[in-house]
């Protein structure tokens, strides 16, 4: 299928070929119609994506502090890699579209195929002729309301919840800052609403088209235009000033939160809908005690897995106007015609023309307020129609060194195995990378067009159907990997995953049970730290401990941001479950004993974890996994003590042994390395040659188990056996 997508690092504009999407549980799969272009927003972000280097980071001041954290506290080579794997891939364009559903996934049988549906959500509703939705992003067209006039019903819904924030009441009046697309939305919302309106924009032609649509007075935000607009709202309120101002506009200038105060009555409702600078001149809104306030998007339910993904709708008793009511709403009252859109339809445009049309919007040749871009002709009676292919194929196969090389397909491609560990497969001639299949379409793409995959896809199982692979990487979100596990072990494949092999004894169980029916065990889990050279370097020069041993290992894991997934306990499982197994199985090599027994402590924080493991041979461990340090100290510490020797490492990068009067100091060469080479290289050629896996099963098995039972032991409060 074809997907408009932008490369953020150099600001590369293109219609790609993309596998389509799968149609998952929870949501429906819609071949699209019409997707509107949001002249504000997006040609912002195209804008910036053409910026130069020092210009995104001036743009995105938040994202230059997260890197100079991770340069402070990982180290300035993984940092770049990390950053220019996130800048140098395609993204997706567009959040709001209309077109008709093609397949429905289970809980989503509210929808029926060849339904009329309006679809949101920045992930969702992309520029693409096939979109997978769910269900709280995704609402019927009711009847009589064109596709064209529909696909405006994001946008809709952004300027509702605006003027659901300002809570306008019968009689009142407004001002709206800003009349481009958001703006004149607004505008029509507001006079629906009984409020009389003024509005302050630039651009002459779009006050002529507020005005059209019933606003009182609008013009340019220049002197005699605010005396203009100040001079009607006396009129309209006897002197009083503006009920409402609503900001809709964009840009660094701070003049539109300047206009507002000179506008506002005492005490009027100052609402925040776009992006605009606020620098607010303080005796001005403390003067008449002005209420500012924002706008969240489309509503309540924004931002919100459990709603936007779970599909778990919040009570109209408790929240009445969410999301997606207010895109039901908004399209209701097109079809009542209380409300009037088709004058902001300025251009319709096909797909394959939709790079000169971003071009010509961004530099101003294109005078438009909203453009939509329309896709295959079709209607209802075409609905079933389903994607042509969930699978896009590389032009040629790629060269091969005259070696057998190990056949290898990945299902997931996210941040950490496109920049630790499809790069260091990429540089090994003994690996051919032949199959990816990701949910995204474009993340997909971006791993075939970096990493030379021959076949990318939307759909897992077309990587465990393929039957020229050796080997199965599974990078998945945590809660998939068990089942993914149990799926790829009995295709007789040898099987990478990353940590955690599972969540739950019952999962890990599955794992075993798998294991034994197939009697395939050839299973690596990413317990990487065990191959960082440093980390080998001072094992081998600390020596045989002679006798158990003493181990801390301090993880400053720092606080997650709040739209991580990670913080789903219910798809990643506590942090501590998600990557407490790298830290077990590092003490449990380092002893070259199995954990016996874990007994838990809870920290002051939610995800805080104090973990004592005592280990079959008699060494302990404690792991202290805390959130609350500070970003830029370094990230682990392992400290061990036996036989009168001490050894310490430090982050990867620096260790020392400390045996009789002698301090032996060693440095990491070429920066940190925590080993994912080494242990891809050993994988690689465990899979060519046959022999075993570089970690026995038995090994895995109990480090994931112990790492289960430190979950136990926070909820029991006692030791828990492994």
């Amino acid at each position: 299928m074809k997907q408009i997508a932008q490369n953020y690092k150099t600001g590369e504009l293109t219609v790609l070929d993309v596998p389509a999407p799968v149609c998952r549980p929870g949501g429906v799969l819609i071949r699209s119609l019409f997707s509107l272009i949001s002249a504000g927003t997006e040609v912002m972000k195209v804008s910036e994506a053409k910026m130069s280097m020092v210009g995104k980071a001036r743009a995105r001041p938040d994202q230059v502090r997260k890197v100079l954290d991770s340069v402070a506290q990982q180290g300035a080579l993984s940092t770049y890699k990390k950053v220019m794997n996130r800048l140098d891939s395609y993204t997706p364009l567009g959040y709001s579209l209309c077109g008709v559903v093609t397949e429905v996934g289970s809980g989503a049988e509210e929808f029926r195929v060849g339904q009329l549906v309006a679809a949101a959500g920045n992930e969702h509703a992309l520029h693409a002729e096939y979109n997978w939705v769910p269900v709280n992003l995704c609402v019927p067209v009711p009847g009589g309301v064109a596709p064209e006039h529909a696909a405006f019903a994001t946008v809709g819904a952004i300027a509702m919840q605006g003027v659901r924030r300002a809570e306008a009441q019968l009689g009142d009046t407004a001002c709206v800052i800003g009349l481009g697309l958001v703006g004149q939305l607004a505008v029509r919302l507001l006079i629906a609403s009984g409020v009389r309106v003024v509005g302050l924009d630039v651009i002459e032609d779009r006050c002529r088209l507020a005005e059209k649509a019933g606003a009182v007075l609008c013009a340019a935000p220049s002197d005699d235009g605010l005396a203009a607009v100040q001079q009607a709202l006396a009129e309209l309120t006897d002197g009083r000033g503006a009920d409402h101002v609503l900001l809709a506009a964009g840009g660094s200038s701070n003049g539109p939160v300047e206009a507002a105060a000179r506008l506002a009555r005492d005490r009027a409702r100052v609402v925040d809908i776009g992006k605009t600078k606020l620098d607010l001149p303080w005796n001005a809104y403390y003067d008449k005690e002005l209420d500012v306030r924002f706008s969240r998007s489309y509503g309540p339910g924004r931002y919100d897995d459990r709603y936007e993904l779970d599909g778990i709708d919040y009570p109209a008793g408790y929240v009445r106007w969410t999301e997606r009511r207010n895109l039901a709403c908004f399209l209701d009252l097109i079809a009542r015609q209380d409300l009037e859109v088709e004058s902001l339809v300025s251009n319709i445009f096909p797909l394959d023309q939709a790079t000169k049309v971003y071009a010509d919007l961004t530099a101003g040749s294109l005078p438009a307020v909203g453009v939509l871009l329309e896709y295959q002709a079709g209607d209802a009676a075409e609905a079933d129609r389903k994607p042509q292919a969930s699978m896009v194929r590389a032009g040629a196969a790629v060269p091969g060194t005259g070696q057998r090389q190990v056949a290898v397909g990945f299902i997931g491609a996210g941040n950490y195995a496109s920049s630790m560990l499809l790069p260091q497969l990429a540089r090994m001639d003994s690996v051919r990378l032949a199959h990816v299949a990701t949910t995204r379409s474009l993340s997909a793409v971006n791993a075939q067009r970096r990493f030379g995959f021959q076949t990318a896809s939307t759909d897992a199982a077309a990587v465990l159907a393929d039957d020229s692979l050796d080997a199965i990487f599974i990078v998945t979100r945590h809660h998939t990997h068990a089942d993914l596990v149990c799926q790829a072990l009995r295709t007789g494949k040898a099987v990478f995953v990353e940590k955690p092999l599972a969540l739950t004894r019952q999962q890990l169980q599955r794992v075993a049970d798998t294991v034994a029916e197939t009697g395939n065990d050839r299973l690596l889990v990413g317990f990487n730290r065990r191959y960082a050279p440093l980390l080998g370097q001072l094992k081998s020069q600390f020596g045989a401990p002679g006798g158990g041993c003493v181990l801390r290992y301090l993880v400053n894991a720092g606080r997650l941001d709040a739209s991580s997934w990670y913080g789903n306990e219910e798809l990643a499982g506590s942090r501590f479950n998600g990557e407490g197994g790298h830290f077990i199985d590092t003490l449990s090599w380092w002893t070259g004993e199995l954990p016996a027994e874990v007994y838990a402590l809870c920290g002051p924080e939610h995800d805080d974890v104090q973990a004592t493991v005592r280990f079959a041979g008699g060494s302990t461990g404690t792991i202290s996994y805390v959130t609350a340090g500070n970003p830029r100290y370094q990230k682990e510490t392992l400290d061990v003590a036996a036989g009168g020797r001490s050894a310490r490492l430090d982050n990867f990068k620096q260790a020392a042994v400390w045996s009789g009067r002698r301090r032996n100091l060693l440095k990491a060469r070429g920066g940190q390395d925590k080993g994912q080479r080494q242990q891809l290289a050993r994988f690689v050629e465990a899979v060519s040659t046959g022999e075993q896996m570089p970690i026995s099963l038995a090994s895995l098995m109990a480090t994931t188990t112990a790492t289960i039972a430190v979950g136990e032991s926070l909820a029991s409060g006692r030791p828990e056996p492994v």
